[in-house]
């Protein structure tokens, strides 16, 4: 009674994740050992799971009860508490007990592969060593059977009797300890895939024999209550058979079909073959382990349209396998297809499976890759990925972050290949792809990061026709001698760009600017700043900045530098509350004024996004508008007259003048407004005709 008192208050406080002292009146009542702690010493949750690696023997095999029928045992306290946690609370998905079985039946094939390498006298050889599965509807049973190393009855004890002891890591350390290599087919980490069963099944049988010479057989047998039994038993073949004997509620799991699909989702890549009631359930090759080269397109293309669920065949193939500074094998394809409404969603769920030692961890894993790359399909395989006992929850952890660096790194290395490598084909990719690609500068937060994306950017330039775009290393790679930035130019086509009065100055240098069609490019842009040590900075922005003087040399048609400077103090007047200042620029040919403000692609970018919400009377404040006028302009040399000889015709004009400018500009929300007097200043503009 005392050791039942005790374990159910060792699980009450457990579940509540505290510390208590348990009384050495509570423990079960056992042999004593060198370990025995003394009373009243303190056991938490880490305590707890710590010894359950450490507790000798007579904590193992707990109450053995006498008799000539099959020799009872009871779970440790800790174990037994710890069972109900894994029978209970510690899978989301039932339906893995069947990934987790079937995991330890290949790693008890691997561990017989591997000790007859070694030499190990075996029972027999490793030929047909296969997983065999066999569902019966009419009795709810679900049997898994391997024909790998089976166990003796004190592995019995020791791998089925203590929860979180992993017999295949005990396994891998004996190797590693020898000198001998870790063998990478060998799955287990935790040792709590095989009480998965006791989430479906209401008792558990066991029948092994181990394949050392003279080994004999044995059944282990459970309902998952705090006992088990072990017994002799003849005609057990070598290896070990799991029958669970399902719950009424878990009855689907006794369906083949079910089963099938299941080990489909989870187990398709096993190295032994499954077989489910007489037939091959796994097929298809892991070809993320193959060697690159050793892979034809036609079992890419079949290998794509099983983990991508997709119809069309992939652009282009991402396939690479590193030791450092990660353990890492990946395959990733980038789509046919254009990418859908849905796809652009940031919260669309990874089209990437994760995988561990060929058995699926999660299927659609969000923190390996980053968003950005959400439109890349495949599979990722790491060792060195750290995950929770039921191997289903990544940890945000810094080994995470490295890892999604790392294949960040080498995607962006594998399209920029492409784009130097395969031009055409990559400049088809950018057209449909490049808007991830932005929201990665976007969304990064190390400049040394933007900067390695931005090499993947492509963009329309004023010194190649129309569709030929350009990189941003191509575009340094052909800059002037004597130019030290890198300029861009927004616009809603090329068109309007070439046509830009603030494009003059600079196509008439022949100083190659880039073009901007998409409001979000400006942005990308503005927030990548540099690269390569190189200031990327709008034309806009530019000619604001200039400092060259007009060179007022009397010319006929244009204004002397007395009449300039007094039309400007006039167009202040005019032009008071809206405009900032107005000067006299050398950059201006074709047009007669253009506005411009010190951040023009935020000012665009505030007007698209805020404007609406700010009074009118304030806007001009915030944007500080600043005119430039062009004194050798047709427009202007007439505008300066008309000061004088019809001043409403003039000031309608100014107004207008700039109101133009601002539209020219983007920098105006709704272009209806500057109709507001154009009536008015047709009327007054032709009178006289």
């Amino acid at each position: 009674m005392a050791a039942r008192v005790g374990i159910s208050r060792l699980a009450r406080v457990v579940y509540r994740g505290q510390h208590v002292r348990l009384p050495r009146r509570t423990l079960p009542t056992l042999t004593p050992g060198p370990t025995t702690r003394p009373q009243g010493q303190a056991v938490g949750v880490a305590n707890l799971c710590r010894s359950l690696h450490t507790s000798p023997r007579w904590a193992q095999e707990a109450a053995q009860t006498s008799g000539d029928a099959p020799q009872s045992y009871e779970f440790q306290a800790e174990t037994r508490m710890l069972l109900d946690i894994v029978a209970k609370s510690l899978y989301s998905e039932k339906e893995v007990f069947i990934r987790e079985l079937v995991s330890n039946a290949s790693d008890a094939i691997e561990k017989a592969r591997y000790l007859a390498l070694q030499g190990t006298q075996m029972d027999s050889s490793e030929a047909g060593m296969k997983i065999h599965i066999t569902t019966d509807k009419y009795d709810k049973t679900l049997t898994i059977q391997d024909s790998g190393v089976g166990m003796t009855k004190e592995e019995l004890i020791d791998n089925l009797g203590t929860i979180a002891r992993s017999g295949s890591k005990a396994f891998i350390q004996q190797l590693q300890e020898a000198g001998n290599s870790d063998p990478q087919s060998i799955i287990g980490q935790f040792g709590v895939g095989f009480y998965s069963a006791f989430m479906v099944a209401e008792k558990v049988e066991v029948h092994t024999r181990s394949r050392l010479p003279n080994s004999v057989g044995y059944c282990w047998a459970s309902d998952g209550c705090g006992k088990y039994t072990i017994e002799e038993c003849e005609g057990v073949e070598p290896g070990t058979k799991i029958v669970c004997h399902l719950k009424i509620a878990n009855r689907e799991y006794a369906d083949e079909q079910t089963v099938r699909d299941v080990i489909k989702k989870y187990s398709s890549f096993i190295s032994s073959p499954i077989d489910v009631n007489g037939e091959q359930a796994n097929n298809i090759k892991p070809i993320w382990l193959m060697d690159p080269k050793e892979v034809s397109p036609d079992q890419h293309d079949e290998f794509y349209r099983f983990v991508g669920s997709a119809y069309d065949k992939p652009r282009f193939v991402l396939h690479y396998r590193t030791d450092a500074p990660l353990d890492l094998r990946c395959v990733l394809y980038v789509p046919e297809g254009k990418p859908g409404l849905f796809d652009m969603n940031r919260d669309k769920d990874s089209s990437v499976a994760l995988y561990c030692r060929r058995v699926l961890i999660m299927n659609k894993a969000e923190n390996v890759l980053p968003k950005w790359l959400r439109f890349m399909k495949g599979v990722v395989d790491s060792e060195d990925i750290p995950l929770n006992l039921s191997r289903e929850l990544l940890q945000d952890s810094a080994l995470i972050r490295k890892l999604r660096t790392v294949i960040q790194n080498r995607a962006i290395r594998f399209l920029f290949d492409k784009s130097r490598k395969d031009s055409e084909n990559y400049r088809k990719f950018f057209i449909d792809y490049g808007i991830f690609i932005k929201e990665g500068i976007l969304s990064a937060q190390e400049q040394l990061e933007k900067e390695e994306m931005a090499k993947l950017l492509m963009y329309d330039t004023s010194a190649k026709p129309t569709g030929e775009k350009v990189t941003l290393p191509e575009y340094i790679n052909q800059m002037q001698s004597d130019q030290k930035d890198i300029y861009y130019l927004a616009a809603p086509s090329r068109e309007l760009a070439e046509s830009s009065p603030y494009f003059e100055s600079l196509k008439k240098k022949n100083v190659e600017v880039l073009f901007c069609y998409e409001p979000y490019d400006e942005v990308v842009l503005m927030q990548l700043k540099e690269f390569n040590s190189k200031n990327i900075i709008s034309v806009e922005k530019q000619m604001r900045q200039n400092k060259d003087a007009v060179d007022f040399d009397g010319s006929e048609g244009s204004l002397l530098r007395t009449e300039a400077n007094e039309l400007m103090e006039w167009l202040k007047t005019v032009l008071a509350g809206r405009c900032w200042g107005v000067k006299a620029t050398p950059r201006l040919e074709a047009h007669p004024c253009v506005v411009t403000v010190e951040e023009m692609g935020a000012a665009r970018h505030f007007v698209r996004t805020q404007f609406s919400q700010i009074p009118e009377e304030s806007r001009y404040s915030l944007l500080q508008p600043q005119l430039e006028i062009n004194p050798s302009h047709p427009i202007i040399v007439k505008l300066n007259t008309l000061r004088a000889n019809n001043p409403r015709l003039a000031e309608l004009t100014a107004k207008q003048l700039f109101s133009n400018a601002m539209v020219l500009a983007g920098l105006v929300e709704d272009p209806r407004t500057v109709l507001s007097t154009m009536n008015e200043l047709l009327e007054l503009a032709l009178e006289k005709h």
